[in-house]
This record gives C-alpha cells, structure tokens and sequence, in this order.
C-alpha cells in the first residue's frame, strides 16, 4: 500500500471538479466496453429447436469436437453460434447424424401395468428386443445404422393351423465404401439370433441398403477381397498410383459332383487277358472252338470331387500401369498372378496394359500464396484496426486539447472562486506556482482595482507575459462568447 500511497495523495490533491471528470469519463469508457463486447459478441442459441436425448447429445458433441466448432452441451441440446446454426444442422444432416432414438426395452415396458393385456406386452418386449439389438449393431465397424424385424414364433392351436418358427429381418445401412466378410456377416446372425429366445441364425435375413442379401455365397465378395488385395500389394510396392487394378469373378451356380475310377494291375502284370481258339480235324471229323478270358485282379481307386455353388469359376483380372513405369510390366504380372491365384487350366485371364497417367500439372502454391491465404481471414479485422486507429489519431489531439482546455478552465474557475475578495498581496501569493497563462484568466475575472494591484506586484517580465495574454484577439464578426453569455444567460 506504501507504493501507491503518493498515487493516492496526487489524486487528492486534484481539484474535485478534475476527480469527478476522471471518474465520469471512466465510467463512459467502462460502460462503452460493455456494450461493445455485448453488441460484438456473437448471438447463441439452441442447435436443434426440440430436446434431444443423451445418447444424441453425445453424438452431436463428439462430430462438432471432430469439425473444431466451438460448442456449449447442456443436459438435452446444443448451445452454438446462431449465424452457422443453418450451417452445421446441413452438415449434420448430410453425415446423418443424430440418428433416430431407440426405445430399449426398459423404455418399452415403463409403461405396462398390471391390466396391461399379454398381447400388448409381448408387442413392446419385441419392440424394446430390437431396439437392443439396433444400438448393438450400430457398434460394428462399418454398420452406420440397423433395422430389425422379430417375428415370434407361432404355434398351431387347432388342427387346421400349422406352427412356425421364430423369424428375424435384418437391414442394415453401411457406410461408404464398406463391405462385410462373410466372418461378419456370420457374426451378425448369431448375435441377432442369440438375442431372441426361440430363433436358430439360418432364420435370420440380412439384407444391405440396396436391398441386397448377405450372407454365405455372397456373389462379388471375393473378387472385392482379391482386388483389394492386389491393389493394396501394387501400391506398397511400387508406389500409389502407379497401378489400377480391377478383378471379376465367375461363379458356379450348380452343384457340380465328378468321379473319378482308376484300376491299377497286381505286379505289373496285364489286369485281363482274352484269348479265341478255333480247329477242324479232318479224320477224325472233330471241330474244336475255344474261348479264354483271364482276370488277374487290379487294385480300384475311386474319386468324387463336388464343386459347391459360388464357388469361383474363372477369375477375369486387368491391371493398367502408367506409362512412366512401362519396365516394372513383369513384375507386376508376376506379383498378380501369385496375389490372385492364377490357374490358367481354370480359364483365368490377366492383362497388363501401359497407360498414360499425365494429367494437368497442379500449380504450386508459393510463400506469396500461403501469406495470402492468411492475410485475407484477417482483412476485414485488420481494416476495421486501421480504420480505428486512424479515427483516433485523427480526433485525439482535438479531444485532447478540449479536455485540456475544459481542465484549465475549471482550475481557473475554482482558483478564481478561492481568491475573489481576497486582498491583491494574498492573491498573488496564491497565483505564485500558476504559469502566465493561468494567471492571466484568473486575473481577468477580478474587480479592475484588485487586478491592477495584482499585476503591479509581478515583476516587469512576468507582468508582460500576462498582459499579453490577457489581451486576447477579438473576431469583428463574433464578439467575446463568455461575455455573451454572461449578458444574455
């Protein structure tokens, strides 16, 4: 408090009139502030005009984190700039994001009581069943959203009725670019089937957003694999553009069972032999015919090979290389007849073709283009800078002499008001620290007697600088302002 102790004398020791100003003009400026950051601040409100749900909530926040917008969560919405509300509710649209609510089943039975009738229970038990089992699948890598169908299973109550089994419909919405293995879709099945008492995976139906059924045998699946394979085999390998690969799959339909029957011969020897004999004996008139057929045993070996429908057929592959890397045609017919399996005796075909990758160079964006890019976010903050502080360098000292004349003025004024009716010895005591100027306007506004006396008690030079200044140039248009106003006030 020591060091701000001779601050604190200084601001006493000013006139009350100064201390007043200082605190008002304070104020302006504190009070100004206020409502500039309140009109500068930007208008927030409600992302989404209703409530959302927790787990919506949490799926809003953690796209919007991903997108760098600045966001305040609150317990059932999202509070954000409203001039980009429009904005991020398109782009929230386009990734599809909230997804739509799913009762659970606690959701489902919070309503059942004990009138209830069974009918409308088992209703919302399979409802709250699938909503389970559509938030669980929303989990899987891949799987943006899922639908699902339970259908119960049904008994025969009469003779004429025949019973069903438990049945369930799966659709699913994947993500671009996305395909499910076999493996997955499997795992699908089972998890659907494992949820619902009564229901074996071969009655689950899972069909793809193009309506497209998935499972075993799944036409396209391991073509896409192979051509996947390859690509990502070409690109690590000889770098990425380099090569387009493209693979298509024939796949038997039909079932197809060959055998195969091989008899081998017991010690070398022939397995059969057959031998005809035929003679006539003229004298003694006798006719003789012989037939011999000889069997030595063999050993038999049998072989049935079945083929499974979908099952690859021929395999079709075409890879396109840029021109640039015409020498490396070898080694990538090599790399994709080992990466595809390529069996000629099945058909397979592969074709590798140079083609020119030349495209339009792309302009390179120099230092000139990066300061650009940075300058022009921050212009029209940096104009608005310039433009304020040009308008204060511009009225500043015009302020600033009005403020320093409206000062002067009311020191006068107050020192005037301490010495009228003083006598002339005590009131040039009083004026001996004023400068000329402040003398002069305090002088001037005693009696004529008084001021003379006064300005005979300063020395010759002092008493000039006064005078002069006392002496102020009168406009022949305008008279003297304070003199009209104290004529006619």
């Amino acid at each position: 408090m020591q060091q701000f102790a001779p601050l604190l004398g200084r601001w006493k020791a000013l006139p009350h009139a100064v201390r007043t100003s200082a605190a008002l003009a304070s104020l302006a400026l504190l009070g100004a502030s206020v409502i500039f950051g309140v009109v500068a601040h930007p208008a927030r409100g409600a992302l989404f005009a209703s409530p959302l749900h927790p787990e919506q909530v949490s799926e809003i926040q953690e796209r919007l984190a991903s997108w760098n917008v600045p966001f305040t969560p609150t317990a059932d919405n999202v509070i954000v700039d409203s001039s980009r509300r429009n904005d991020l509710l398109l782009r929230l649209s386009l990734s599809g994001v909230p997804h739509q609510h799913l009762e659970t089943t606690g959701e489902a039975l919070a309503n059942i009581g004990v009138l209830t009738p069974q009918s409308v229970i088992d209703a919302q038990t399979r409802s709250g069943l699938a909503g389970d089992i559509e938030a669980g699948l929303r989990g899987v890598d891949g799987i943006d959203d899922a639908r699902v169908i339970i259908a119960p299973a049904k008994r025969a109550e009469f003779a004429d009725e025949s019973s069903g089994d438990a049945s369930a419909s799966v659709r699913l919405q994947l993500r671009a670019g996305t395909h499910l293995s076999t493996a997955t879709v499997n795992g699908i099945r089972a998890f659907v089937a494992a949820a619902v008492t009564g229901l074996v995976p071969q009655r689950v139906t899972i069909l793809d957003d193009r309506g497209v059924a998935l499972g075993d045998g799944d036409d396209g699946e391991e073509a896409a694999a192979l051509q996947d394979s390859l690509q990502s085999a070409l690109d690590a390998a000889f770098g990425a553009g380099v090569a387009i690969v493209r693979v298509r799959a024939e796949y038997a339909g039909d079932r197809v069972v060959r055998h195969d029957v091989r008899r081998t011969a017991v010690g070398g020897a022939p397995i059969g032999r057959s031998s005809h004999a035929e003679s006539y004996v003229d004298g003694n008139k006798r006719y003789r015919h012989e037939d011999v057929d000889d069997d030595r045993g063999s050993e038999t070996r049998e072989t049935v090979v079945q083929t499974a429908p979908g099952s690859i057929r021929r395999i079709s592959a075409g890879i396109f290389v840029d021109e640039a890397r015409a020498g490396d045609l070898a080694n990538v017919r090599d790399v994709a007849a080992a990466v595809l399996g390529y069996d000629a005796r099945r058909g397979d075909t592969l074709t590798v073709q140079t083609v020119d990758f030349r495209r339009a160079p792309e302009a390179k964006k120099d230092v000139w283009w990066l300061i650009y890019g940075t300058v022009v976010p921050l212009a029209p903050a940096l104009v608005l800078a310039l433009a304020a502080v040009f308008i204060v360098r511009l009225v500043l000292p015009g302020a600033s002499s009005l403020a320093t004349r409206w000062i002067e003025r009311t020191s006068v004024r107050e020192a005037s008001r301490a010495v009228s009716g003083l006598a002339p010895a005590r009131v040039r005591t009083a004026l001996v620290d004023e400068p000329p100027h402040a003398a002069a306007a305090i002088i001037s506004a005693l009696p004529a007697a008084t001021a003379a006396a006064v300005l005979e008690l300063y020395p010759q030079h002092e008493r000039e600088a006064i005078i002069r200044r006392m002496q102020r140039p009168q406009s022949p248009l305008l008279g003297d302002p304070q003199e009209y106003v104290r004529r006619h006030g």
